[in-house]
């Protein structure tokens, strides 16, 4: 007797799984949001397109603080137009819809700053999501655009301060901050993911907290305030290096200098200084008394020698005269800044500062930051001349295009800081951490070998 075929169910087809293509520009708060809207589109089902062609949308996170930003961020929104056709805007420059549809008018969306809802929203809207979604398919601590090794940790949104060339809180509002417990649960879970380094952001870092009155959150069965101080303890037990950018000198900041003193936290502050002239620091609506700046200055090295400090500074703001750019240069000599960046002043659209008398010509911008560069160029070559022949904790962050071992000090941020060449670091992975006694210096970086 024949016998009969199993019956088979029929096979349900391949749900086709939408792509989402997406552009991310300006600072690492951007980023940040960024992620944060990958992670959500990812756990519903949606795959990351690795370019135009394949994506059935794209989303182009724009940065809209200079002029030369909103440049870049128009251009990458035609470029995806012209390669894809299905664009939705977001980020900073989106909080000025009219000004993006005047260019462009073809995107199908336009969205503000950390709207996350709105953009998701959108992307459904462009591209329906699959029925059935694979959460699996998402680690824990969300999808990042930063290496396995670092990322980055934003603790708060927006800004009270109102500095006169400024625009963010308009765009991004007033400062809210998190809840400490959510910051250091997803502090834990990123180093769980891998994470060696974190680095806090925020527009205001160090006024973290002052927007609630007292708001203890849970972690692990402990309340743990949501303040600066707190919140810089508590991610100095995780195991990670930890690193705090745009950190505003207020007396508060004074108290993180020991735990950095005591290894818990990286001794490393990013501040803003901006400016030292106290009549250009008005102007900007400021802080003004930099000779106390430069007495705390010298507290916090006193209690932490090896304390890095870097900040950015803008030359041509107006009103500054040639006596003012004069009192810069001083301060920065007394000052020794370890890393310093420098910006040509440039008008952003909506800033009180375009109402001020007594504009820099561009020459005249152009001859003080190469004036500023040189300076601080002879600073930093002779504070980095100072460390050949210690023996420093660095972090490997890979090779470059020749096969050169690329890595970090702690007074390295990545991106922004110098590196540390490396000698005997082959077959090193990304993220390692390890001895190395520096072996020569340049104006920028060091160069060492792994001690072993």
């Amino acid at each position: 007797m024949r016998r009969q075929p199993a019956s088979r169910k029929p096979v349900p087809p391949v749900a086709v799984r939408p792509r989402v293509g997406f552009v991310s520009l300006g600072c690492a708060k951007a980023l940040v949001d960024s992620e944060r809207i990958l992670t959500r589109l990812r756990t519903e089902g949606y795959e990351i397109a690795p370019g135009y062609d394949t994506a059935d949308v794209v989303v182009v996170n724009t940065c809209g603080f200079l002029v030369s930003a909103r440049q870049e961020s128009l251009e990458a929104i035609g470029e995806a137009l012209d390669e894809n056709g299905k664009v939705i805007v977001t980020g900073c420059l989106g909080a000025d819809p009219e000004a993006i549809r005047k260019v462009h008018p073809k995107v199908l969306e336009v969205t503000g700053p950390h709207q996350y809802e709105s953009v998701v929203a959108a992307v459904h809207r462009a591209a329906p999501p699959p029925h059935e979604p694979f959460l699996e398919l998402v680690p824990p601590q969300g999808l990042r655009l930063t290496p396995k090794h670092y990322a980055y940790l934003k603790i708060s949104e927006g800004c009270n301060n109102r500095c006169s060339f400024c625009i963010i809180p308009h765009l991004r509002g007033d400062l809210a901050s998190r809840p400490a417990g959510d910051v250091l649960a997803e502090a834990e879970s990123l180093v769980a993911g891998g994470a060696r380094e974190l680095l806090v952001i925020s527009q205001d870092t160090s006024a973290y907290g002052v927007d609630v009155k007292y708001a203890p959150s849970s972690f692990h069965d402990r309340e743990v305030r949501t303040r600066f101080l707190d919140l810089a303890r508590e991610l100095g037990e995780l195991g990670a290096w930890v690193r705090l950018h745009y950190v505003y000198p207020y007396p508060h900041v004074d108290e993180v200098i020991p735990l950095m003193a005591a290894g818990k936290i990286l001794p490393y502050l990013d501040i803003p200084f901006q400016h030292a002239s106290p009549n250009v620091l008005k102007a900007m609506r400021r802080p003004a008394n930099q000779e106390k700046v430069l007495d705390r200055i010298r507290r916090w090295r006193e209690i932490c020698p090896d304390l890095t400090l870097r900040s950015t500074f803008i030359v041509g703001f107006p009103g500054e005269t040639e006596a003012d750019f004069q009192f810069l240069l001083d301060w920065l000599e007394e000052a020794q800044l370890d890393r310093v960046g420098c910006f040509r002043y440039e008008p952003i659209e909506g800033a009180p500062a375009n109402e001020l008398p007594g504009a820099v010509p561009e020459e005249v911008k152009e001859e003080r930051w190469q004036r500023f560069m040189a300076k601080q160029q002879r600073i930093s070559a002779a504070r980095l001349q100072a460390k050949v022949g210690r023996t420093l904790e660095v972090m490997v962050d890979g090779t470059d295009e020749e096969g050169n071992i690329v890595a970090r000090s702690q007074g390295d941020a990545p991106e922004v800081d110098g590196c540390v060449w490396l000698e005997g670091a082959e077959g090193m992975r990304p993220g390692t951490i390890l001895k190395a006694r520096i072996t020569a210096a340049d104006a920028y970086d060091l160069f060492g070998r792994v001690v072993a």
